[in-house]
């Protein structure tokens, strides 16, 4: 079994802006608080197949996530999949409200291994990583407000 995770924001600046951030993937440390170093591993930093190991934490729990991304729609949608000891698929998506306005959507489906509590690790891991990745979203939307 996996545990689905949703969350959005509104962004109060064009969609060019936010897609300028949000598509360079180093960058995502600057913004994520769980994402603590990320070491691209392809040739190529952005796009289909770009392959990365980020180190991740959340609590007392460290771990590296290697991560590869599926989907790359400009100015749309990043989709990756997980491939460390949390598996699963994430995918951003960004859509244009008006001139001003960006929604960033993020999704997860993610799946714990036995030992980080499996099915009730993912229960309430849910709780915890939404609450996280929320404030990841308002920490992106500070950086490019």
């Amino acid at each position: 079994m996996s545990k689905r995770i949703e969350t959005s924001i509104i962004i109060d600046k064009p969609l060019d802006i936010v897609w300028q951030e949000v598509k360079v993937m180093e960058n995502h440390v600057n913004w994520m608080e769980d994402a603590i170093k990320i070491d691209i591993l392809s040739e190529n930093n952005s796009g289909i197949n770009t392959k990365m190991n980020v180190l991740t934490k959340v609590g007392p729990i460290k771990l590296v996530d290697t991560i590869t991304v599926i989907e790359w729609k400009e100015k749309e949608s990043i989709g990756v999949i997980h491939q460390g000891i949390v598996t699963g698929i994430g995918i951003f998506y960004l859509n244009e409200l008006n001139d001003s306005q960006t929604e960033f959507k993020w999704e997860e489906t993610l799946k714990f291994p036995i030992y980080l509590g499996g099915v009730i690790g993912e229960f309430f891991g849910a709780f915890v990583l939404k609450y996280i990745w929320k404030k990841n979203l308002k920490n992106l939307k500070e950086i490019i407000e």
